[in-house]
């Protein structure tokens, strides 16, 4: 049997120095980077404990921004997207600069407003391999990319599909503006189909979905693609 360190001891919470927010295993904290010129890292707090120097050190698991992936960032990766890593490590609590709220994917796009202290995470990353879970991710539009929170879509009537205003020759002044939408392909078939109650921000229809690893790259074998 594994001996336990002597002298340490779980602790329930800890107050982050300087400010009157606790933080307790399962939240989501800000950490201090090692150059200051870096955005804070963002971690979720598994475990915190003291020494018998009552040091306190909190094991923590990390997200990644997704220019930390291996892939890089993309087109359809939010400002504030996250990617919960299998990365864990330890970290002294002093680190600590605050708390966030790293919110689900769905529940984010129902934000009325975003703080700075709020993300979100649609994707496990493996750090190793620069594996995701789920590895497929559903696309939209003509253009067939994922969504990406920060922008504006439309919803087709007809289709159920969503699209980008520019992708369909409109700005996005224009497409705030509609109280419905056909596409090119749908209003040729049917234009008597009725205005929706309310206006849809974020897709909710059934998409289709594509490997992670290809989404959003430029499509090389369709001719006349952009």
């Amino acid at each position: 049997m594994a001996k336990t360190n002597k002298g340490r001891k779980d602790l329930d919470s800890y107050n982050i120095k300087g400010t009157n927010k606790t933080v307790r295993a399962g939240d989501c904290v800000l950490m201090r980077p090692s150059d200051s010129d870096k955005p804070p890292y963002v971690a979720r707090v598994e475990k915190i404990e003291a020494d018998h120097r009552n040091n306190v050190k909190v094991k923590v698991r990390w997200y990644y921004r997704p220019e930390e992936s291996m892939g890089g960032r993309r087109q359809f990766h939010g400002a504030k997207e996250l990617f919960l890593s299998d990365h864990y490590d330890v970290q002294s609590a002093h680190t600590i600069e605050g708390k966030c709220v790293v919110h689900s994917f769905k529940n984010y796009t129902k934000l009325e407003n975003v703080g700075a202290e709020d993300y979100f995470c649609r994707f496990e990353y493996k750090a190793a391999t620069g594996g995701f879970t789920p590895d497929r991710v559903a696309v939209y539009c003509k253009c067939e990319m994922p969504y990406n929170p920060d922008d504006l879509m439309v919803q087709c009537e007809g289709c159920k599909d969503w699209f980008h205003p520019t992708c369909m020759g409109m700005t996005i002044e224009q497409a705030k503006k509609l109280e419905h939408f056909l596409c090119s392909d749908c209003s040729s078939e049917d234009d008597g189909k009725p205005s929706m109650n309310g206006f849809p921000v974020s897709p909710i229809s059934e998409p289709k979905m594509v490997s992670y690893k290809t989404a959003g790259l430029p499509t090389l074998d369709f001719q006349g693609s952009i």
